[in-house]
């Protein structure tokens, strides 16, 4: 079959990072900043990297974001990968679910197990982690505003097991903010929802030691299109309200710190990637330290869960995203993840079929044992062009953080639309050099040809709609054999105690241990705290 290439050139030849910063062909030593203060791998301000030894002590955990369908399928999902060598489970939810809706609402409809699985009652979480061991696997859920509830649901489901809470291991999202800013799930206006993040976290640091309460996402700011500098400050400035609402509290600032964690994207530009997981780390330990005062270098340290883009991947010539993959896994480990996931190919068409999953695996695990990346701590530290990068990434994340400060911080910055208007800025100055071909994105707009449409051939996802009656069907029994007067005096007391000020946690995984279900739960919030609408950009 004959193959028409439509591109005139081999290479198209870049001036410019995906930022913006200016690159030149050559860097020499007069190019390191004179600021550079590389220090030591493990110590303060951690550009390095947070551990001393890094991967030649142990490698990052290997995980894939996984959820799809109902509890059981995706049980299935999850032995297999770790049947596969994946080292830690994360867990997608479905919209319904990320919204505060049981899978029988009518806001639910057509939405049931679509993007992540459908988890509406304890039961079902019960399903979800059938036959694994939830005191050996760090397990990792991508939920916010209706956190509480399903940390609740995985603490009572461990108490069950048998599972003292300070044998979990694991994390929460548990970031409302970035929802505010570039996803769009929230349920809460910004004021009852970070009351309720920092009820999850005051929670957890008295009751389940070792477990990351919130993992502060740039990850969904990068899908939303906003640069690596933007992705760095507009994550730090949501950290630093965190921290803030936590120290209203009367929390102390070492144990704040010692289990915040947070979540970055690893997209294309290779480099200017390793040099942004550098840039943030050594502004966060300033802002730890200066701004807080905190004193255990662990409370300054920024670990991070790493994902490559999502948005990169194209429909085109899906195959390609396989390369895509690897250079941002290998990115994210240059640049010293903590964890990472790797997307699959196939999934700007659907969601990952078992066969792409383990391509995504494999490829992390080719990373970690072939690629000798992993043999030295911090490979890529003093190159003149790795410097220069992270000291222009932190220079320009630093005079967004002041921005943002002189606006009053994070949360005026999200009520007023400053950053959702910035991110579509620049997601409209991307897109116009992609369509003039000032970006070249293979398959898309160069080096295409007659078998860039795969979608026919390669063989797809597809969640079967018989699944959201059998969900709705379990959900009915589930509902019809328990006490519901004893729900609703549960019930009664949540939306008692959400007029107050105390701490909801307890009251909610009481009323899980009754039985009430997701939806329940989060309804009777609703009617305390309203729902928020969002605010024009333009």
């Amino acid at each position: 079959m004959s193959v028409k290439i439509t591109s005139k050139a081999a290479h198209a030849k870049q001036f410019k990072t995906l930022s913006a910063i200016e690159v030149k062909d050559i860097y020499m030593p007069s190019d390191m900043p004179p600021e550079t203060d590389l220090g030591s791998p493990g110590l303060s301000p951690f550009t390095r990297g947070v551990h001393p030894t890094m991967y030649t002590g142990k490698l990052w955990t290997m995980r894939q974001y996984a959820g799809f369908g109902t509890a059981e399928e995706t049980n299935k999902r999850y032995k297999f990968l770790l049947k596969g060598g994946q080292t830690g489970l994360s867990v997608a939810f479905d919209l319904p679910t990320q919204n505060g809706y049981d899978s029988d609402h009518d806001m639910s409809l057509g939405e049931v197990g679509k993007c992540g699985v459908a988890v509406s009652s304890l039961e079902d979480m019960e399903t979800l982690f059938a036959d694994i061991p939830l005191d050996k696997v760090s397990v990792s859920m991508t939920i916010n505003a209706s956190c509480a509830v399903i940390l609740g649901m995985y603490l009572v489901l461990a108490e069950r097991k048998g599972i003292k809470p300070e044998f979990l291991n694991g994390t929460v999202q548990n970031d409302i903010l970035k929802e505010y800013i570039a996803r769009g799930a929230y349920i809460y206006p910004p004021g009852p929802s970070m009351r309720l993040v920092v009820d999850t976290i005051e929670y957890c640091m008295k009751n389940v030691p070792r477990w990351n309460y919130i993992s502060v996402s740039g990850y969904h700011i990068r899908e939303a299109g906003a640069t690596a500098i933007q992705e760095i400050a507009f994550t730090l400035t949501n950290g630093i309200a965190y921290v803030e609402a936590c120290n209203g509290r009367g929390l102390d600032i070492n144990q704040i710190g010692n289990r915040l964690s947070f979540f970055f994207n690893a997209h294309n530009d290779l480099l200017e990637e390793v040099a942004k997981f550098r840039a943030a780390r050594r502004l966060w330990a300033k802002i730890m330290k200066e701004r807080f005062g905190a004193t255990d270098p662990r409370a300054m340290m920024l670990r991070f869960h790493t994902q490559t883009a999502g948005c990169s991947l194209t429909a085109q010539q899906p195959d390609n995203n396989v390369t895509r993959v690897a250079l941002q896994a290998m990115a994210a480990v240059l640049g010293g993840t903590q964890s990472l996931h790797t997307n699959s190919r196939d999934e700007a068409l659907a969601l990952p079929t078992e066969k792409s999953a383990k391509i995504a695996l494999r490829t992390q695990q080719l990373v970690a044992y072939e690629s000798g990346v992993t043999k030295a701590v911090d490979p890529l530290g003093g190159s003149y062009y790795i410097e220069h990068l992270t000291s222009q990434l932190a220079k320009q994340g630093e005079a967004y953080i002041r921005r943002i400060d002189e606006m009053g911080g994070a949360l005026k910055a999200v009520e007023n639309g400053f950053y959702q208007k910035e991110i579509s800025l620049s997601a409209y100055q991307y897109q116009k050099q992609v369509e003039n071909r000032e970006r070249i994105v293979v398959g898309v707009n160069d080096f295409t040809d007659e078998t860039t449409d795969k979608k026919a051939r390669l063989k797809i996802l597809k969640v079967n709609q018989a699944m959201q009656k059998k969900q709705i069907t379990k959900l009915a029994q589930y509902k019809k054999r328990r006490n519901n007067k004893k729900i609703e005096s549960y019930l009664d007391a949540l939306k008692s105690s959400a007029k107050g000020s105390d701490n909801l946690m307890p009251l909610i995984i009481e009323a899980i241990k009754a039985e009430a279900t997701l939806g329940e739960i989060c309804g009777t919030l609703r009617e305390i705290f309203g729902e928020h609408k969002g605010a024009s950009i333009f």
